[in-house]
């Protein structure tokens, strides 16, 4: 058997498991306790819907096991912030000082390598061309909005930022 780590992306309501049943028109089987606190999860990323009133496959979670996967998105770890850059959202850390800043993947794309071209002598020879009439391709990224509105090109997370559990989603 092999260990997998996931990441996904859901909608969660605190439901008992005997309020689970009930709304899913289940009998309890003998050998669960109703009583044990839970989360009625909907995976909102991928699943097809198995109930009238949900949009995505929906299952119920312990409390305790819920706890162990899934943070909201005002309180992520950085393994949380990464996986919320690459399906398109902004995000920052609630300890930031500024206001208004937040950091987002920038796609790769290609540009004519004639617009590489450096006016000082160290960064030209940085900018090596091969073949001057074709593209440089510029690899995804992370870059951040600062305080002051500027654009901060291949931002680097700080080992406080990593570490760190206060990331959060911030609306467009």
């Amino acid at each position: 058997m092999q260990t997998f780590f996931g990441t996904k992306q859901i909608k969660a309501t605190a439901m008992t498991r005997q309020a689970y049943n009930n709304y899913r028109g289940w009998t309890l089987p003998a050998d669960e306790d109703g009583a044990d606190h839970g989360y009625l999860v909907e995976y909102i990323d991928g699943g097809a819907s198995n109930h009238p009133d949900h949009a995505g496959y929906i299952s119920w979670s312990p409390a305790d096991v819920f706890a162990r996967a899934y943070q909201p998105q005002d309180a992520m770890s950085f393994g949380h912030a990464i996986m919320a850059m690459k399906s398109g959202a902004k995000v920052a850390r609630a300890g930031w000082n500024g206001k208004g800043m937040w950091v987002a993947l920038t796609p790769g794309s290609a540009f004519p390598a004639k617009h590489a071209k450096c006016g000082h002598a160290a960064a030209k020879r940085a900018v090596e061309i091969d073949d001057p009439e074709g593209e440089i391709e510029l690899l995804p990224h992370i870059d951040m909005r600062a305080a002051d509105g500027a654009m901060v090109v291949g931002w680097l997370a700080s080992q406080t930022d990593m570490l760190a559990d206060d990331w959060q989603i911030v609306p467009d």
